[in-house]
C-alpha cells in the first residue's frame, strides 16, 4: 500500500507540475490580455492539476467502477463552479478597472471609491499625484510670469539709458559714468538672477551633484560671515557669529555655503539699519545645526509656511528692489539642505525670525 501511494503521489506530482508549466506558459503569452482571461487560466489550471491526480489514481485501479464516476463528476463540477466564480471576479475587476480609467481621463482627476483594495491604492496614489502635478505646473507658470516682470523692469531701465547714451540726450560725464554705472549694476543683478534659476532648474530635475567631505560648520561660519560682510556693512547691520568649535558634518562645502550664504543675505536685507543678524553653529537634540537670526520684525503667521515657495517675497508687488533678488534664495536653500538629507526651517524670534538648518552628525 505505502508503495502504491508513492507512486500516486509521483504520478501527480509529475502531471501537476506539468500543467503548472502549460498554464504559466499561457499565462505568459496573455499577459496582455484581460484579468477575466488570466483568472480562467489559474482556475483552469487549477482543475487540470486536480483531473491529473484523479488520473493518476484511476489508472492504479484504487477507484473503479461507479465511485470512479462519482469523482470525476465532483472535480468536473467544482470546475464549473470555480470558472464560474473567476468569471464573476474577473467581471468586477474589469468594472472596476474601467472605472477607474474613466476617472483618470476626466480632469480633474478624484480618485472613484469601493474599489479592491489594490486598484483604490493606486486610486489616491494617482489623485496624489496628479494633485503634486497641478501645484508643481502652478508654480512653473507663477514662477515664469514673476520672473518675467523681473527681467522686463531692469531690461526697460537699461533700453533706456542705452538709447540716452547712443542719442547723445545724455552728454554730461557725470550723468553718463552714472549710467554706465547703473547699466553695469543691472546686468549683474540679471546675471545673479540667471544663476538662481539655473541652479533650481538643477534642484527641481535632481541634478544637483554634490561632492562631500567631512567639514566643520565654524569653518563654513566664518566663510559664511567673510563673504557677506559688504553688504551687511553697506546696509550698516552688524554680524556677528557664535559657532561651537567642533560640529562636524559630511558635506558639499560650497553647496553648503551657498545655502547658508542666501539666508545671511535674505536677514541682512530685512534687517533695519544699526541692528544684528546672529550666525550660530552647534548641535542641539543629536543633529548638526545652523541658525541665522535677524530683526525683521517677525513673519506674519500666514506666510510661515510659504517662506521657502519659489518666487515668494512676502508681499504682493513684484517690482524689483534696489538689494532684492528674485525670490528664489530660500527655495535654493531648502533644496541644497534636502539633498544633504537636511532639513530648513523658520519661526518667529523675538524682533525678528530665525532661520534653522539641521544636519545629520558625523560619528567619531
Amino acid at each position: 500500500m505505502g508503495t502504491e501511494l508513492w507512486m500516486v503521489v509521483a504520478v501527480a506530482a509529475g502531471l501537476g507540475l506539468l500543467v503548472a508549466l502549460a498554464g504559466l506558459w499561457m499565462m505568459g503569452r496573455l499577459r496582455t490580455k484581460s484579468i477575466g482571461v488570466m483568472l480562467a487560466v489559474v482556475v483552469v489550471v487549477a482543475v487540470a492539476a486536480t483531473l491529473a491526480g484523479v488520473v493518476a489514481i484511476i489508472m492504479k485501479m484504487i477507484i473503479e467502477g461507479p465511485v470512479k464516476d462519482f469523482v470525476l463528476s465532483v472535480v468536473a463540477v467544482g470546475g464549473l463552479v470555480g470558472l464560474g466564480v473567476a468569471f464573476v471576479l474577473a467581471k468586477r475587476v474589469v468594472r472596476e478597472s474601467r472605472r477607474l480609467v474613466d476617472a483618470v481621463r476626466d480632469m480633474p482627476f478624484v480618485a472613484p471609491q469601493g474599489l479592491p483594495a489594490e486598484l483604490q491604492t493606486i486610486a489616491n496614489t494617482l489623485e496624489e499625484a496628479y494633485a503634486r502635478e497641478r501645484a508643481l505646473e502652478g508654480a512653473r507658470r507663477e514662477l515664469v510670469a514673476w520672473v518675467s516682470h523681473d527681467l522686463r523692469t531692469p531690461l526697460a531701465g537699461m533700453r533706456a539709458m542705452a538709447e540716452a547714451l547712443e542719442d547723445g540726450v545724455v552728454s554730461d560725464p557725470a550723468t553718463v559714468a552714472r549710467y554706465h554705472r547703473q547699466i553695469k549694476l543691472e546686468v549683474e543683478r540679471l546675471s545673479a538672477m540667471v544663476d538662481d534659476l539655473f541652479e533650481l532648474s538643477r534642484i527641481h530635475a535632481g541634478a544637483l551633484r554634490l561632492s562631500r567631505a567631512r567639514i566643520g560648520l565654524a569653518d563654513l561660519v566664518a566663510d559664511t560671515l567673510a563673504g557677506a560682510e559688504p553688504l551687511a556693512r553697506a546696509k550698516g547691520v552688524m554680524l556677528t557669529a557664535e559657532a561651537a568649535e567642533t560640529v562636524p558634518v559630511e558635506a558639499d562645502a560650497g553647496a553648503l555655503g551657498r545655502a547658508l550664504g542666501n539666508l545671511v543675505v535674505n536677514a541682512i536685507r530685512h534687517t533695519p539699519s544699526d541692528r544684528t543678524v546672529v550666525l550660530r553653529a552647534g548641535v542641539d537634540e543629536g543633529m548638526a545645526c545652523l541658525s541665522v537670526t535677524d530683526c525683521c520684525g517677525g513673519i506674519p503667521d500666514d506666510d510661515l509656511p510659504r517662506v521657502f515657495e519659489v518666487a515668494f517675497r512676502g508681499e504682493a508687488a513684484r517690482t524689483p528692489t534696489a538689494d532684492g533678488g528674485a525670490g528664489l534664495g530660500l527655495a535654493i536653500a531648502q533644496g541644497i539642505v534636502e539633498a544633504h538629507n537636511g532639513v530648513i526651517g523658520v519661526v518667529n524670534d523675538g524682533p525678528g525670525c530665525r532661520f534653522e538648518i539641521r544636519l545629520p552628525l558625523v560619528s567619531g
